[in-house]
């Protein structure tokens, strides 16, 4: 596999608008589609795109740090 790609685990997963989901398995580290998905409490999701899905993890930590700096804010810290 070249570097930088990940697994995709469904041949039937394209992003042409099928209106299916995409998610990012925590288990597995590979994107993941409505015809072939692990547990709900292994999958980031859903997301419409795979390429949403991949940066997943990336989008989670973003969302992490704004949300403490809000928290940090909303407590004083850092004024």
């Amino acid at each position: 596999m070249a570097a930088g790609l990940l697994p995709v685990h469904s041949d039937l997963m394209n992003d042409s608008g099928s209106g299916g989901h995409y998610y990012w398995c925590t288990r597995h580290h590979r994107v993941e589609t409505d015809a072939d998905v692990c547990p709900a409490k292994h999958v980031l999701g859903p997301y419409d795109s795979s390429a949403d899905a991949e940066n997943a993890l990336q989008t989670v930590r973003e969302r992490n740090e704004a949300w403490e700096a809000e928290d940090a804010r909303w407590a004083g810290e850092g004024s």
